[in-house]
């Protein structure tokens, strides 16, 4: 800021100046000062607005970076959600994967024991005819001897 660099302009006025002694007090150069003040006075409005700006700009930039946050962290909870959804969908998917299987499993052993029984009534329908015609067969044999 220049407002800074004429300040210390005022400070090497004071401190080149000439003291009272005993007193504390010094002579300065009245003109001087003056005109070291009247620079002050220009340059402090130019520097004032700067200062103002710089905080106007600040603030826009803060706002703006806490809307950005905000974004963020609304795309994140929507993002957690959305994983939670797809959690809820999948685990749900598995459960019924788990009932579709123990149902094929159940009907396999049924569809297992049911043709184990049919293939022994088979078995057992053929026994009975084959001892039918064993029967059948020892009796002709019995009749030609």
């Amino acid at each position: 800021m220049e407002i800074l660099e004429v300040l210390e302009m005022l400070e090497d006025a004071i401190e080149k100046s000439a003291s009272v002694p005993f007193t504390g007090k010094c002579i300065v150069d009245r003109e001087e000062l003056w005109e070291i003040i009247k620079e002050m006075r220009l340059k402090l409005p130019d520097d004032i607005k700067q200062a103002k700006w710089i905080k106007e700009e600040r603030k826009r930039i803060l706002l703006e970076a806490q809307k950005e946050a905000d974004n963020v962290i609304k795309s994140a909870e929507d993002k957690i959600a959305s994983l939670v959804d797809e959690h809820e969908v999948t685990k749900k998917a598995y459960e019924q994967a788990d009932e579709i299987i123990a149902a094929a499993k159940k009907n396999a052993r049924e569809i297992r024991l049911g043709t184990r029984e049919y293939a022994d009534s088979i078995l057992n329908k053929v026994e009975e005819i084959l001892g039918d015609t064993l029967d059948v067969i020892r009796v002709n044999r019995e009749e030609l001897k």
